[in-house]
């Protein structure tokens, strides 16, 4: 009875976000799955199309290898920064979560631009390792694999921290306590208390930032280079280059499909390991 009290109360106060969240989505979406299918015509050969298209295939497996590699960079850093800040007094804490929060004050399109001038071969970077070494130094940091990862992580760390902190700071301090007293060294309960404790926030913060990455296209259209296109840009290059709206609503329509088997298969399997 407990149990289905908990799930009630959250419907209760989920329902709200719920209906608001399906009339500002699900208009749109059905749009594009109407494009998708040439309208009253119903036709498939759009999609019969995109999945026989080599590009198509060589895309949504740069987007799966994109996401997945920022999203594992985003999760280890995030957590480090989560680490720190659970570690810290309360009105500290209260500054550096104030930091975190600056980058959600800058638009993804601004901080793009501001990677360009970092890492570019004439950027900060470049000309600082040339001013120390001595010569002239020009890594390949942008238009590449390379910035689309560090553009990529840089916008979703921040949405790491939040998550994992709030996993971290419900753990029960006593049971750092228990396990010092038991002779555990800080490694060892780092791996058997905080890592194992903090799942729930992994996880969620996992599953998010890897479906928001999945959809990811500012990023790598200003900093990733022409092998690395991912979906999203792909449905630009139909919908501004080619005007083949019914192609770049099938490939919409083959990507959300895509996050939403992603996020349903993992989830319930991170719910039953946590």
């Amino acid at each position: 009875m407990t149990g289905i009290s908990s799930l009630r109360t959250q419907a209760t106060f989920m329902s709200a976000a719920t209906v608001i969240g399906c009339a500002v989505v699900l208009p749109p979406a059905l749009y594009i799955l109407y494009t998708s299918v040439k309208g009253p015509d119903f036709s498939l050969d759009a999609f019969n199309e995109v999945l026989s298209s080599t590009l198509f295939w060589h895309s949504l497996a740069t987007t799966l290898y994109i996401a997945g590699l920022s999203s594992i960079l985003s999760l280890i850093l995030g957590f480090v920064v989560a680490l720190h800040l659970a570690r810290q007094p309360v009105r500290r804490r209260a500054f550096f979560l104030l930091l975190v929060l600056l980058p959600f004050w800058t638009s993804v399109l601004v901080k793009c631009f501001a990677l360009t001038i970092i890492l570019g071969r004439n950027g900060i970077i470049n000309s600082l390792l040339s001013c120390i070494f001595g010569t002239e130094i020009n890594l390949p940091l942008i238009f590449n694999l390379v910035g689309t990862l560090i553009g990529m992580t840089n916008y979703l760390v921040p949405l790491v921290v939040f998550p994992v902190l709030a996993s971290l700071l419900a753990i029960d301090r006593a049971i750092y306590h228990a396990a010092s007293i038991m002779g555990a060294k800080p490694a060892r309960i780092f791996w058997t208390v905080t890592v194992p404790m903090s799942l729930p926030g992994l996880f969620a913060a996992l599953i998010g930032i890897f479906v928001m990455s999945l959809g990811s296209f500012i990023v790598p259209a200003l900093l990733g280079g022409s092998g690395d296109m991912m979906l999203s840009n792909l449905v630009d290059f139909y919908n501004r280059e080619v005007l083949d709206w019914p192609k770049a609503s099938a490939i919409s329509v083959v990507l959300l499909t895509v996050a939403i088997i992603l996020a349903a298969s993992v989830a319930p399997r991170c719910q039953q390991k946590v």
